[in-house]
Parts: structure tokens; C-alpha cells; sequence
């Protein structure tokens, strides 16, 4: 396709992916998935077409209403497009796949979005790099990434030059996957995810003095946890892993006046990878 016809419109934040090795990349990360396909953001189908190869059905959503009357007429019979915001778009209720180049101006939106949907199972994402690092938790997770933690896994994959986008942004993309898992480390999402964003967001020079304000954790029982995990007192909220977090949550249990908690399980760590600042 010719270069002008890559021109995104500014107000869909379209960037559209040329680099054939990016996209093969895509689709082999895919194609170990099962099931039905849901694409984000197909523009003029350079994911849609080599996934339709897999054989899978593919439904795949354009915002923009040209470029999806003109996709819906260069796919096989396996491809359903779909004219609609993905923010607005309502997901199947069957076990699916999520991919796509994610619109920058959207990610966040988009990713909240997902992450609280039901049924679909992995997720094949091109956002930019440093909102890829941050979603797998690499220099430190977000409160986003940590409120979600135990129902997902997190993993980042590789670094795409912006030159593989046309229009060329003005940062870099990173392909990441999200993974449902199949048991969750935490049962109690509201309560998790009102711990972490106290947690978060509460005021201290560290982990444990933060954690001591809340009230939620006695100070000999977050201690003897520190210990077991080989944990530092002065590691921020961002520095602990998934694991980490669903073991703390354990000890906090439900909110209630005083705080305290019960002893959680101890997570073993190699001696040498104990954390200190």
C-alpha cells in the first residue's frame, strides 16, 4: 500500500505497524494461543490478514469507518470486521485472544478495559516501550499492574523501533502478553486491589513504615514477614513481585480496626537475591 495511505487520523491516534518482522513476531506469539482471535485496532489489515492464516476465526474491530468498509472487503471468510471503539466494544462471552497495536493515546484505557473483562485468555499487545516495561513490572511495577497481578502474569517481550510505524512516532513500541491465569493468587479482588492502592498511595520513607501507617499489618507480624521473604524495609510498593504482594495481602486479611493480620507463608528466596536500599 502506498505510503499516504498509512496516514493515521489524528483523533484515532492510528500509527500503523510496516515492519513484516514485527509482524511476524505478532502472530507467532498468536498463533501459540488457542481459540478465536479479537484484533484491537485493525486498520488496513496488516495483522488481519496473516492471522486470518491461522485458520481461526478473527473478528476484528477499526474505529475508523472507511478503513473498515475497505477491510471488510480484502478478508477470507473467517474475518468479521467490525466497525466500533474498542472502549465501547462488548467482548465474546466464549474463551478468546486478544492483539493488536494498541492506539498510544488510548493504552491505558484500553488495558483497564481488558484487564477487567471476562473470558478472553491471552493478550498480544503492541503499546510504547515504556508502558510495555511498566505492565510487566520491569524497574518497578505500577499500581495498575500490581492491582492486577494475581489474576494475570505479565510479560515483556521486545523493543520495536518506531520506524517500524508509519506515521513514525516519536517513541518506541514494546510487544508485551498478558496471561490469565488459571488459579489466581488472591480470591478477593476488591478487598487486594483497595489494599494495594492504600498501599500504594500511603505516605512513608519505605515499605514498612507505609505499610505501618495503614494500621492494616502489627509491626512484629510485617517484621517477621520482611524476614521471610527477605524483604527490605526500605523497598517502595513498586519493587515487590507478584508473589510478594498476594503473600502480604494474606497477612493483612480484611480491614478492620487496629489492623494485625495472620502469619502468611514463606515465599523462599535465594540468600543472595535479599533486597536492600
Amino acid at each position: 500500500m502506498p505510503y499516504h495511505e498509512h496516514v493515521g487520523r489524528h483523533e484515532f491516534g492510528q500509527n500503523f505497524l510496516v515492519d513484516r518482522s514485527v509482524i511476524a513476531d505478532l502472530t507467532d506469539l498468536v498463533a501459540r494461543t488457542e481459540g478465536p482471535i479479537v484484533e484491537i485496532g485493525a486498520g488496513d489489515g496488516a495483522l488481519t490478514l496473516p492471522l486470518s492464516r491461522q485458520g481461526r476465526e478473527v473478528t476484528a474491530v477499526e474505529i475508523d469507518p472507511k478503513r473498515a468498509k475497505r477491510l471488510s472487503r480484502q478478508t477470507p471468510e473467517n474475518v468479521t470486521v467490525v466497525c466500533a471503539d474498542i472502549l465501547r466494544f462488548r467482548f465474546p462471552r466464549h474463551p478468546h485472544v486478544v492483539v493488536g497495536n494498541i492506539p498510544f493515546h488510548v493504552t491505558t484505557s484500553i488495558i483497564r478495559t481488558l484487564l477487567a473483562a471476562d473470558h478472553w485468555h491471552a493478550a498480544v499487545l503492541l503499546v510504547q516501550w515504556e508502558v510495555a516495561r511498566r505492565r510487566a513490572g520491569v524497574g518497578g511495577a505500577t499500581l495498575l499492574t500490581a492491582s492486577w497481578w494475581p489474576w494475570y502474569d505479565f510479560e515483556l517481550h521486545s523493543r520495536v523501533p518506531a520506524r517500524a510505524f508509519r506515521p513514525v512516532p516519536s517513541v518506541d513500541g514494546g510487544l508485551f502478553t498478558i496471561v490469565r491465569r488459571g488459579t489466581p493468587l488472591v480470591t478477593d479482588r476488591k478487598g487486594y486491589q483497595d489494599f494495594v492502592r492504600t498501599v500504594f498511595t500511603g505516605r512513608g520513607h519505605g515499605l514498612a513504615e507505609i505499610i505501618q501507617r495503614s494500621g492494616r499489618i502489627s509491626r512484629p507480624d510485617l517484621q517477621d514477614w520482611m524476614r521471610a521473604n527477605r524483604v527490605g524495609p526500605n523497598l517502595l510498593p513498586k519493587d515487590l513481585d507478584a508473589h510478594e504482594w498476594a503473600s502480604l495481602w494474606q497477612l493483612a486479611g480484611p480491614a478492620r480496626p487496629g489492623g494485625g493480620g495472620r502469619p502468611a507463608p514463606r515465599r523462599p528466596r535465594n540468600p543472595a537475591s535479599t533486597r536492600r536500599v
